[in-house]
């Protein structure tokens, strides 16, 4: 495999060379490596699967041993994907200051870690949780890194085909609780699957120039003017309303959770059309921080009204 390189700035090598980091900096920048704030999501939505698919009370030794499963699997997966795209990362702003396209850490220093927490998240599931959730790790690696990650200066199917994999957590939180996937657990995969839309096309209109400078065929960059941006964002929302009330109606929640999940879904609706008429960088911060704030408030009040 070709491997991937860019170059820095004369000035920014020979600083970080007369400027060995410190310990504390070196953790900070390897612990960057493993994106925590999206580890943070996983494991939350994972932790969400394993809580429904428990009936009566739920084996709390399990579910925290599952859940280091999945933050190392989901640790390794994010190194790695900053490894492959090292070089597209240094011509980004927003991700220039990473790890990697500072120099903080060496690529051949990415790889075995990445590909270390991957192997050993793998194992650890596979011997500790259940084989079922160890295949469903492995459907993650191969969708993420080598379906999703080089499709992205291919095609702006890209979002589709990571979608996929994006929403494997609450499978794998449900395997590793029951051994089993069920009707319910495939409802939490679509609730997640569509979610992804409005969230990841606020992100890429928010900055489509840094896409672009990239080649990063995101929608935004595809089409400039953002008319079909803004139906996806709509379309995708609009879909997430009625599938966000079917664990209500399958059984795996109550009322409550039915009318919040319906007052939740209408308010990110109200934001996603917000976005899509203006279409301007500060409603796209407004969906996505509704975006935020709309996955784990629904999950909770999932879980709270089982």
């Amino acid at each position: 495999m070709e491997e991937f390189a860019i170059d820095l700035p004369s000035t920014a090598v020979n600083a970080v060379e007369r400027t060995p980091l410190s310990l504390r900096e070196r953790v900070h920048a390897y612990v960057e490596l493993t994106k925590p704030r999206i580890t943070f999501l996983i494991v939350l939505t994972s932790a969400a699967g394993f809580g429904l698919a428990s009936r009566g009370s739920v084996d709390y030794l399990a579910l925290v041993s599952a859940l280091l499963g999945i933050a190392l699997l989901s640790s390794g997966i994010a190194t790695l994907n900053q490894y492959a795209e090292r070089d597209l990362d240094g011509l980004m702003r927003r991700t220039a200051n990473r790890p990697l396209p500072t120099g903080k850490v060496a690529p051949w220093e990415a790889l075995a870690f990445g590909a270390g927490l991957t192997i050993l998240a793998e194992i650890y599931l596979l011997v500790l949780v259940n084989p079922l959730s160890a295949l469903l790790g492995l459907t993650v690696i191969a969708g993420y890194l080598f379906a999703y990650t080089p499709l992205k200066t291919r095609s702006s199917l890209s979002t589709v085909v990571g979608a996929f994999p994006g929403a494997v957590p609450p499978l794998i939180g449900w395997s590793a609780a029951t051994g089993t996937l069920t009707i319910e657990a495939w409802v939490l995969f679509a609730i997640l699957f569509l979610w992804q839309f409005p969230h990841f096309l606020a992100i890429a209109w928010m900055y489509k120039e840094d896409y672009s400078r990239a080649g990063i065929l995101m929608l935004p960059v595809v089409e400039p003017d953002g008319r079909v941006t803004a139906q996806q964002i709509v379309v995708y929302t609009l879909m997430l309303i009625p599938v966000s009330l079917l664990p209500t109606v399958l059984g795996l929640s109550g009322r409550i959770y039915f009318f919040g999940a319906l007052a939740l879904g209408l308010l990110f609706l109200y934001s996603s059309i917000r976005a899509a008429i203006s279409m301007s960088r500060q409603q796209a911060r407004q969906l996505l921080l509704a975006s935020v704030l709309y996955l784990p408030l629904l999950f909770i009040l999932m879980v709270v009204n089982k």
